[in-house]
């Protein structure tokens, strides 16, 4: 049930996707079918040790299931201790995957855990892998934390990542706010109130320039 509001909701606001775990990926696609809402797949979650083979093999199915994009988490204990080739290589296989099938992929820093220093080895580590974007945190962090983390990555990748804020937004200040800070996709659990309203921010004559289109949801 809760998937089905959630696509009906990215559905009626033209959102740019809908997050879901890999096991909802084939009804999700199956729902969204013939729309322009891509279903991103959550792979690695919650702490992103996995193997690299079993990462890249668990995005696979889900593209084979229909999502055309994939977050995953990066292996946080890999880079903490000290090993960013592991880090490296795990990026490697499920970024080089994902791209081979044509879907986009964004690497998850899981930032609670990881300190500035080791925050910006993560950006460095990313855009050597080609990763299409920076995604602020698996998604469990206040509104105002995740704008400072957006800021904070923002900075740290420059032009060479997009920047993908994920956190618990509630009000149409908050994601504007993150739009400042430099996120160029919002992901979090939307609902019909905020869709509308982010909708009328970007309607709006002196709106800023990014569109729905650049908004996705969670659900699952």
């Amino acid at each position: 049930a809760e998937l089905d509001t959630a696509c009906a909701l990215a559905l009626e606001h033209n959102l740019a996707s809908l997050a879901v775990s890999p096991w909802l990926v084939k009804p999700a696609a199956r729902l969204l079918t013939r729309s322009a809402v891509r279903v991103t797949a959550m792979i690695g979650y919650p702490h992103g040790g996995q193997v690299p083979a079993v990462k890249a093999f668990e995005a696979s199915k889900a593209i084979e299931n229909g999502a055309t994009q994939i977050d995953f988490v990066l292996n946080a204990g890999a880079l903490v201790s000290g090993d960013d080739e592991a880090a490296l290589d795990d990026m490697l296989a499920v970024i080089e995957m994902a791209h081979s099938a044509m879907a986009l992929c964004g690497v998850i820093f899981p930032a609670t855990a990881l300190d500035d220093e080791l925050l910006r080895r993560a950006c460095r580590l990313a855009v050597r892998a080609g990763a299409d974007y920076a995604v602020t945190s698996p998604g469990e962090e206040r509104a105002a934390e995740t704008v400072d983390l957006v800021g904070f990555l923002h900075r740290a990748v420059g032009e060479q990542l997009e920047v993908k804020a994920a956190g618990h937004f509630t009000d149409l200040d908050q994601v504007s706010r993150a739009v400042a800070a430099g996120a160029a996709q919002l992901s979090t659990s939307f609902s019909t109130a905020l869709a509308a309203d982010v909708a009328a921010w970007l309607a709006a004559p002196r709106a800023p320039s990014p569109s729905l289109a650049d908004v996705g949801a969670a659900a699952g």
